[in-house]
């Protein structure tokens, strides 16, 4: 018989349904189970409830804090401040971790990534009692919480992000996009640590957000902690869908595994199956977590596995109205629940109502009032962790109470020998590059040097004597031949100037110590950041139970005037003014004009707490100045007169002022004197060195800051000044503003003309070269009359003619005169030094 045919309308089967994308319906979870008891799921109800209604009271309540009268305008704020929407997501992981810290022992931390997403963490403080451990005023009753509700987005109170205020907290939020690395910095060295990382999908848009999933490849969990994000997916931001939450569950799930995650799912908004879809999964993730770690420590071989993830989806404003305004505009589930959910209680009679009815839906009677202000005992014994395994009082979050002082080597055996200042040539970096290599060897568990892939092209290689860089990606062989590749490292880099910043702001929150090296002109990329750590730092200053914590100290290489080569886009010093405007409270801004200037500044900034210290110093062979022990006195008073280079007697006042800031300013600089000096051999200049460029300022507006008499000791009141800057010549104007003789001070420094030019034809162009500071001078003191018996004009055009000629042959040869870059100090003026050093 023939092959049968068949006759039936046979279809093929359906392709499958995609997963819905909805944040509402019964819980929906990669992880089955329900590890809870009917008693526990109303036990978390219950802390769930008293979280959510302590959230509605800091943003809407100054009085009748528990509602024990009916609801009146007069109890409300009178101005509404402060954000809902995330706040369910957020206390909803965060109470079920506990149950976990509970049942493992676990140590952890709560990084609360949303913005605004005080009312979650403060919540969660205050059920736990830490609130009131650290702010007594803040009491566990009915005055007490009406001092809390009133105090949060207030004046003269605490802010609507995990502020320095905030207990637990070590990551504000303020600004996105900084969880993740702040959560892997502090876990780095930190093997047991969780940081538990609730990223907001708004959050997640961000670039620094994005770059920094890809710090798995840089935890080894042998020596490190590890961090659990949940990406938390509640729909909106401001008024606008997020992305992540409208792509569909493929598509993030092939996302979270392409950046090496395993993602776990919980979604939906039913509140009692998400809460065991919840415990079910956080359970699941922690032990992923330990079998992994105890893997690599039982073996002893690192590895990289698929760190778990969870994908939390849940409404925006969970648990709110869905409706409001004659059930006319969403609430719940929708952009107007992110900020203020129900913003005109004080006129609509709608909404008052609605308000009064949403809070009492959280039965303040019966979780608060019943125990007189406070929730159960027994409910916090049943669900929060004690003492310092409450997140919300992990000394981690306050890591200058764990913080451990570095054990550096003594700075002064690596000092660079100075024979004859100005006459020996060496590279500062490649020099203080041994000391750092030092300190690492020093401080094994405690020290980390971050940069964004420029460690090597920055000359600080030297430290790869005894430390390699961390790399927990696949390896190739040739990885032996320079790489300096290894699972353990100290060094951290990744070409993402915002990860490695969060990574080591992450380290110094949690009581460590490090320093981040980058190319000067790109630094700019952090400088959101880093305004943001100095504001962190100065809240921090009046907050007595925080610690100091170890400075953040950038060292910034590769400066402007040896960027000739990459041209103008690399030529950008403008980072100092970025810092210059933060909190004198704060800020540090050292120029070293040598290596041993440079070691004594490193040593300096190490050591210190609670700054952020910028250093710039080149990383190209200069001409050295100092004698290590002079060093230490002149970077001791952060500005000076160097009489080696001075032509003026003790006693006299000078002619003129040639002042520098900066290694290269200051070789110019002197170059520019002795080049006065051939022409005018009797002119008197005093010689001014500046390292700390606060010294300029008034001692009123910045702690480092001269007196009006220190300043005019050194600058004069009434001579001509002409002062080489590193940076934007308008900084320095800036800080001398209100000086005597302000007017007299001319200020050169880099005005954005660059090009691909020599060192000394970019200088030129700037008016910061040799010949332009010493043509000034002739200016000033011509103007001033008498001093130069009128030889001022043959002087200066004998010297334009020889900025000319170097001009002319940096455009026919390339390179700079020899006489130019084998510049030194003149033999015949070595005893000017010697005399006039004592």
């Amino acid at each position: 018989m023939g092959e049968q045919q068949s006759t039936s309308s046979e279809q093929p089967p359906p392709p499958p349904q995609p997963k819905s994308i909805s944040p509402y319906g019964p819980a929906r979870s990669t992880v089955q189970g329900a590890p809870l008891t009917k008693e526990e799921v109303e036990q978390y109800n219950d802390f769930f409830k008293a979280s959510l209604y302590l959230s509605l009271g800091m943003i809407y309540l100054r009085s009748n804090p528990l509602l024990t009268t009916p609801l009146d305008k007069s109890h409300f704020k009178a101005r509404l401040l402060g954000h809902f929407g995330s706040a369910p997501g957020q206390i909803f992981t965060y109470m079920h971790f506990n149950r976990l810290i509970k049942k493992y022992d676990l140590d952890a931390i709560f990084i609360s990534g949303p913005g605004h997403g005080a009312p979650a963490v403060l919540s969660q403080a205050y059920l736990e009692g830490t609130y009131s451990e650290v702010y007594p005023e803040c009491s566990e009753d009915e005055e007490g919480l009406r001092k809390f509700f009133k105090q949060f987005s207030f004046p003269g109170g605490i802010g609507s992000h995990a502020t320095p205020e905030t207990p637990g907290s070590l990551h504000e939020g303020g600004e996105l996009g900084y969880s993740i690395s702040h959560a892997f910095g502090a876990v780095f060295d930190n093997p047991d640590l969780i940081a538990v990382t609730m990223v907001g999908d708004g959050e997640a848009e961000t670039g620094p957000l994005a770059t920094s999933w890809h710090s798995t490849k840089f935890l080894n969990p042998i020596t490190d902690g590890a961090v659990l994000p949940i990406l938390h997916l509640n729909g909106y931001k401001i008024n606008n869908p997020t992305i992540l939450a409208r792509i569909s569950h493929d598509e993030l799930e092939s996302l979270f595994r392409g950046y090496g995650y395993q993602p776990y799912f919980v979604e939906g908004d039913d509140v009692e199956s998400m809460h065991q879809a919840m415990a079910a999964t956080l359970e699941h993730c922690v032990l992923e977590i330990r079998k992994f770690q105890q893997q690599a420590r039982t073996t002893g071989k690192a590895f990289r596995p698929m760190w778990p993830v969870v994908i939390l989806r849940s409404p925006k404003g969970w648990t709110g109205p869905r409706k409001i305004n004659g059930r006319l505009d969403y609430l719940e589930g929708y952009w107007r629940s992110h900020q203020v959910p129900l913003t005109d209680v004080h006129k609509n009679p709608e909404q008052f109502a609605l308000l009064e009815s949403w809070m009492r839906s959280y039965e303040p009677e019966r979780l608060f009032i019943a125990n007189g202000g406070r929730i159960s005992s027994s409910l916090r014994q049943a669900l929060c962790p004690t003492g310092n395994r409450r997140m919300s009082a992990n000394p981690v979050a306050n890591g200058g109470m764990l913080q451990k002082p570095l054990r550096m080597p003594d700075f002064r055996d690596y000092a660079l020998g100075v024979d004859h200042p100005a006459e020996t040539l060496s590279a500062s970096i490649s020099n203080m590059a041994r000391f750092l290599r030092d300190i690492i060897s020093l401080n094994p568990n405690n020290f980390r040097l971050f940069g964004p892939d420029e460690t090597e092209s920055n000359k600080l290689g030297t430290v790869y004597e005894v430390a390699q860089k961390v790399w927990m990606g696949e390896y190739f062989p040739e990885d032996l031949n320079g790489g300096n590749l290894a699972t353990e490292g100290r060094v951290m880099e990744m070409l993402s100037e915002h990860t490695c910043e969060g990574w080591l702001e992450g380290y110094l929150l949690s009581g460590r110590h490090g320093l981040l090296n980058s190319y000067e002109p790109f630094i700019h990329v952090i400088d959101s950041m880093v305004n943001q750590h100095c504001k962190w730092l100065e809240k921090s200053l009046e907050v007595s139970w925080r610690h100091p914590i170890p400075s953040l100290n950038i060292l910034l290489t590769a400066v402007v005037w040896r960027q000739d080569h990459n041209g103008f886009t690399h030529q950008d010093p403008g980072f100092l003014d970025v810092v210059a405007n933060k909190s004198p409270e704060v800020v540090r801004i050292y120029l070293p004009p040598d290596g041993n200037c440079l070691l004594s500044v490193t040593d300096h900034c190490l050591r210190s707490r609670n700054y952020v210290n910028v250093i710039v110093a080149d990383k190209q062979p200069h001409l050295q100045f100092l004698s290590m022990a002079d060093a230490i006195v002149h970077c001791t008073k952060g500005i000076g007169i160097w009489p080696g280079f001075s032509s003026c007697p003790a006693g006299s006042a000078p002619d003129v002022v040639m002042a520098s800031c900066g290694d290269i300013s200051t070789q110019e600089s002197l170059a520019a004197i002795s080049l006065l000096l051939d022409h005018f051999p009797a002119l008197k200049i005093r010689c001014v060195n500046v390292v700390d460029l606060f010294k300029l300022i008034s001692h009123e507006e910045h702690p480092h800051g001269l007196t009006n008499a220190e300043y005019e000791a050194i600058f004069t009141g009434d001579k001509p000044v002409v002062f080489n800057f590193h940076s934007y010549p308008w900084l320095v104007y800036r800080l001398i503003h209100g000086r005597k003789n302000a007017e007299g001070v001319v200020v050169r420094g880099y005005k954005e003309k660059g090009n691909i030019d020599t060192p000394l034809e970019l200088a030129i162009r700037n008016g910061t070269d040799r010949f332009s500071l010493a043509m000034e001078a002739i200016d000033r003191l011509s103007e001033a009359g008498g001093v130069l018996e009128g030889r001022g004009g043959e002087a200066r055009e004998l010297l334009r003619n020889e900025q000319v000629r170097c001009q002319m042959r940096a455009f026919e040869e390339g390179v700079d005169p020899v006489e130019v870059t084998g510049w030194v100090w003149p033999s015949e003026r070595r005893g000017l030094w010697s005399e006039r050093k004592h």
